[in-house]
């Protein structure tokens, strides 16, 4: 793993160089990853590479299209100009542990990170799961949606935006019949609903979680 990824940050930078920008001027990475146990080492060469760590998604795939290949990126970058540069967001959100920033914003547009639901202390907290005494008392899928949304939430306002003006969601979730409640939660923070892809993952990177959010949006 740690071979694979020095190989293709070493390419990405290159393929960013040739288009006038650097890996400085990431704003947005996806990972994917064929077992996620593989990921502390993964991390280990990301931190390398990342002076200033971009926003990141990090799910478990069942496949990845050349044969024994472990990890997938997937970069999104600004060419930097006078005036146009990436600043990180941070709000009162629970910080990341791994290398990677809550969100960043470059010029009008705002890149978050998938947010999981978890403080990055307990794994998932009280407020985002089920009472054990009480277990048929609400739902998993919804507390857990609802907690990572009203993070979302203030991400966004923190970059001087809001939900209201989210123009892309990529939602990853372990149970794809979990889907209608997950919806039902996603109608109540989103009056006009975005561009939106959902697809189910063999693992996220926090136990028990059940879904990761990842928005792009922009400040009006």
């Amino acid at each position: 793993i740690k071979r694979q990824t020095h190989y293709i940050l070493g390419n990405l930078k290159k393929t960013l160089k040739a288009a006038g920008t650097s890996l400085e001027n990431v704003v947005k990475a996806q990972v994917f990853m064929m077992d996620l146990k593989d990921f502390n080492a993964f991390d280990e060469v990301w931190r390398e590479y990342f002076v200033t760590p971009p926003p990141r998604t990090t799910v478990g795939t069942t496949g990845l299209l050349v044969k024994d290949t472990l990890v997938e990126i997937d970069l999104i970058a600004c060419v930097p100009r006078k005036g146009l540069r990436a600043r990180a967001v941070r709000s009162s959100v629970p910080q990341p542990l791994a290398n990677y920033n809550e969100a960043v914003r470059v010029g009008n547009l705002v890149f978050a990170a998938g947010q999981l639901a978890t403080d990055f202390k307990t794994g998932i907290p009280s407020k985002a799961k089920l009472n054990p005494s009480f277990p048929y008392y609400g739902s998993d899928i919804k507390l857990q949606t609802e907690y990572i949304l009203k993070n979302l939430k203030k991400t966004f306002e923190a970059a001087g935006s809001s939900l209201d003006n989210v123009i892309k969601a990529q939602v990853f979730m372990k149970d794809l019949d979990d889907f209608n409640a997950f919806d039902e939660v996603w109608k109540q923070y989103f009056k006009t609903a975005p561009a939106r892809t959902t697809v189910g993952t063999t693992g996220l990177l926090v136990k028990d979680t059940l879904v990761e959010i990842d928005l792009i949006g922009v400040v009006k």
